[in-house]
C-alpha cells in the first residue's frame, strides 16, 4: 500500500508552509525514514526557467527552504539544484537561463543560501549506464546528483501539453544537463516512448521522497505559459506514480491517460490503483477541482513514415506562433531540438515572427513549453474537433 500525504496550505508564509511539510514528512514516518544523519542529501526543485515566483513555473522558495531546514535539524547535509531547459546567452556571452542565474531569479538561490545550502553541479554530467532491460543503456547525469547520497524531488503542480502534466515523474528530466534534453525529444518522438524513458530515468536516480508544490499550481498551456491556479495544496510521497495519480483525481483526470503515470505503474515505479493507495493527512475530496484546465481526452502520439502515420499526425495538434505577441526574441528557434529546426525565420528576417516547417515538426512543444510570452499555441485539427463531439469523456473523481 503505498501512502500519500495530503496537507491544506493556503499561502506561502514560510512558517505555515514549513508546519506543514514537517507534518506530512511524519505521517510518512519522519525525516529519519529518508534521509540518516551525516548523508548528503540532494533537493531536486522544478527551475523550468528563469521566472520568478509568482509564475508558477518553478517550485516556491518557501517550499524549498522548508524541506531543507527539516533534514538539515535532522542531521543531513542539504544542497539543491535543477537543469533549466533554456540555454541563452546574453551579450557578455554568459546564459541567462544557467542552472544558477535561473535559481535566483525563482528565489531560490536566496531562500537556500539564508539556511547555508550550496547549489549543486548541474551543469555538467558523467555517464551512468542502465539496467539491461532499459531501452537507454546509459544517461548523462548530473554531478550535482551523483555527488550525494539521496535526491529528494520537490515538483510543481503544472499541466503539461506533451505529457498532459508535469508531476514528480517528469522532474526528474532536470537531471540531465541543459542542451541534452533536446535529444531525447528528437529520439523519442511518441508521447509514450518519452514517457518510459523518464520513467527508467527515475528507477535509476531513485528518489527517496517527493514534496509537490500545489499552493498555487498552473493550468492551461503549461509549463511556462499556463494561468496559477490557487489549489491551497501541499503532497508527499515515496510514491511518484501513486502521487502524480492522486493530483489526476483532485483535478478529474484519468491516470491512465497521463503516459508516466501509466508506464510508471507497468514498470514498478509505483502504484495509480485507488484501492492502492492511503491517503493520510487532509481529506481527498476537500481538494476536488473538476473545472481545473487541462485537456481531458487521450494523447495522440506523432510518428513518421506511413501512410497510416499520415492520417494518424492529422489528430495531433500542432504548434503555432501568435504574431501579435511573439517579441522576436527566438526561444523557440534555439530550443527547437531536429537538425533542420522545424521552427525558423524560413525568410531570413529576424523582424518578423519565426515560422513553421510542418515536415520537419515532431510535435514535442519544446517551443510552446518555453516560450516566455506564451505567443506559441496548439491548434487542433477539424477532424479531432469531430472526434471530441462523437466522444464522451467520462469525469473522474473516484
Amino acid at each position: 500500500m503505498s501512502k500519500v500525504a495530503l496537507l491544506r496550505c493556503e499561502n506561502y508564509n514560510y512558517s505555515i508552509v514549513k508546519e506543514a511539510i514537517r507534518k506530512g514528512i511524519r505521517l510518512l514516518g519522519g525525516p529519519q525514514c529518508f534521509a540518516a544523519a551525516g548523508e548528503k542529501i540532494l533537493l531536486k526543485p522544478n527551475i523550468l526557467t528563469a521566472d520568478p515566483p509568482e509564475k508558477c513555473v518553478t517550485t516556491h522558495p518557501a517550499v524549498l527552504k522548508a524541506v531543507a531546514e527539516i533534514f538539515k535539524e535532522a542531521g543531513a547535509v542539504v544542497s539543491f539544484g535543477d537543469s533549466p531547459a533554456v540555454n541563452i546567452p546574453n551579450s557578455a556571452g554568459l546564459s541567462i537561463h544557467s542552472p544558477r542565474s535561473a535559481a535566483k531569479k525563482a528565489g531560490l538561490l536566496d531562500a537556500a543560501k539564508e539556511i547555508g545550502v550550496e547549489l549543486a553541479d548541474f551543469e555538467n554530467g558523467n555517464e551512468v549506464y542502465t539496467h539491461k532491460d532499459f531501452r537507454d543503456k546509459s544517461f548523462v547525469i548530473a554531478k550535482g546528483i551523483l555527488e550525494n547520497d539521496g535526491l529528494i524531488s520537490l515538483p510543481k503542480l503544472k499541466t503539461h501539453s506533451y505529457q498532459k502534466m508535469t508531476g514528480c515523474i517528469k522532474n526528474q528530466f532536470g537531471c540531465i544537463p541543459g542542451v541534452l534534453k533536446g535529444e531525447y525529444h528528437v529520439k523519442y518522438t511518441d508521447v509514450n516512448d518519452f514517457a518510459r524513458m523518464l520513467v527508467e530515468l527515475n528507477i535509476l536516480i531513485k528518489p527517496r521522497l517527493f514534496v509537490m508544490d500545489g499552493i498555487y499550481a498552473m493550468e492551461g498551456d503549461g509549463p511556462r505559459g499556463g494561468t496559477p491556479k490557487k489549489m491551497n495544496l501541499l503532497l508527499l510521497s515515496s510514491d511518484p506514480v501513486a502521487l502524480d495519480a492522486t493530483v489526476c483525481r483532485i483535478i478529474n483526470l484519468d491516470p491512465t491517460l497521463v503516459p508516466t503515470t501509466k508506464i510508471g505503474m507497468e514498470l514498478g515505479l509505483g502504484t495509480h490503483l485507488i484501492n492502492e493507495i492511503e491517503i493520510v493527512g487532509d481529506e481527498i475530496k476537500s481538494f476536488y477541482d473538476f473545472k481545473f484546465n487541462v485537456v481531458r481526452e487521450p494523447l495522440k502520439s506523432f510518428k513518421q513514415g506511413t501512410l497510416t502515420d499520415y492520417f494518424r499526425n492529422k489528430l495531433v495538434p500542432k504548434p503555432y506562433i501568435l504574431k501579435s505577441k511573439c517579441i522576436r526574441c527566438g526561444v523557440c528557434v534555439r530550443m527547437c531540438p531536429v537538425k533542420n529546426k522545424a521552427v525558423d525565420w524560413h525568410e531570413r528576417d529576424k523582424t518578423k515572427a519565426p515560422s513553421y516547417n510542418y515536415k520537419r515538426c515532431i510535435r514535442c512543444y519544446c517551443c510552446q513549453e518555453l516560450c516566455p510570452e506564451n505567443a506559441i499555441k496548439l491548434k487542433v485539427s477539424l477532424l479531432r474537433k469531430l472526434f471530441r463531439k462523437l466522444n464522451i469523456y467520462k469525469n473522474y473523481g473516484g
